[in-house]
């Protein structure tokens, strides 16, 4: 009796009785072997990340040096030069090709959507004869290179006298990221149940009306990635707008920042500040639109 008011009063205590704890030991134990491996994997995944970020943080400390530390074998400089952003701003014309960079990126992506989503929904939709054809030729268009076109470009908008404009750059661009949002988002429309649209085109809608009430909505996260990749792609253009503009302040800012160097000297602080500003805008939207991208990224991936 006095053994089962114990055990009885035990149980109690711990909330668990002897049976559920010994069920419950061996698990206990498991989790305390996997914790050497779930320590090795994430110092591993710490290693790899630090990695790849200790460019961007000699990157930042160089942009805050002065000066007259440029060549100081220390790591951190002795005083950050914030001044760095201010004078590269007002000196130079970083202001311009931020402002051409914006128009070309967000101009290039609306142009893409507003030619990729019809192309890649009838796609998806319509069985037509040389649908097979059509998808080769976009994919064969996504293998050419700026670089062996532009003496064709360049002729091409000189004798249209277009050389140094924006609506140059958007041309160009959305026409090397067509393809891939054509593809992508063909994927998507295809992993989309065609009895949607039936069922809502029964209730009265017409085919545009089920595009964009019902399709583009469930395609949202492959139009975001279509979004993503093609406003990074024309943000980081430089070949063509080298080529296509030869005015400083109609030149995108990878061409602006790339200004910075001489031929004989290399002003490191402004240029790591200009790229400082130049990566900004676009970390910041894709930190916003993370999990789109990646669910965009497997879209089409299961049947």
């Amino acid at each position: 009796m006095a053994q089962q008011t114990i055990g009885s009063a035990v149980a109690p205590a711990t909330g668990l009785s002897r049976n559920e704890r010994a069920q419950a030991e061996p698990v206990r134990k498991q989790k305390r072997r996997l914790r050497p491996r779930t320590v090795v994997i994430a110092s591993v995944a710490w290693l790899i990340a630090a990695v790849f970020l200790l460019p961007y943080a000699e990157m930042v400390i160089t942009a805050l040096r002065p000066a007259n530390e440029l060549r100081d074998p220390t790591y951190l400089p002795s005083e950050f030069a914030w001044s760095n952003f201010i004078n590269v701003w007002r000196d130079s014309n970083l202001g311009s090709n931020l402002r051409v960079t914006l128009l070309v990126a967000g101009g290039s992506t609306l142009l893409v959507l507003l030619v990729a989503v019809p192309a890649a929904y009838y796609t998806a939709r319509v069985t037509y004869r040389g649908r097979k054809l059509f998808l080769l030729l976009v994919l064969i268009t996504q293998m050419f290179q700026p670089t062996s076109l532009l003496v064709g470009l360049y002729r091409e908008f000189y004798q249209l006298d277009m050389l140094n404009s924006v609506w140059t750059l958007i041309l160009c661009n959305a026409a090397f990221n067509l393809a891939f949002a054509i593809w992508i988002l063909t994927a998507y429309f295809s992993s989309i149940p065609v009895q949607l649209e039936e069922a809502a085109m029964i209730d009265g809608l017409g085919r545009a009306g089920a595009l964009f009430r019902v399709t583009l909505p469930l395609a949202m996260p492959g139009v975001v990635t279509a979004v993503i990749f093609t406003f990074i792609a024309a943000w980081n253009e430089f070949v063509m707008g080298l080529t296509l503009s030869t005015i400083p302040e109609s030149q995108p800012l990878t061409v602006g920042i790339n200004s910075f160097i001489g031929n004989y000297t290399v002003q490191w602080n402004y240029l790591f500040a200009g790229s400082v500003i130049a990566i900004v805008p676009v970390v910041v939207l894709f930190a916003f639109i993370e999990r789109q991208v990646v669910s965009g990224l497997t879209a089409g991936s299961v049947k």
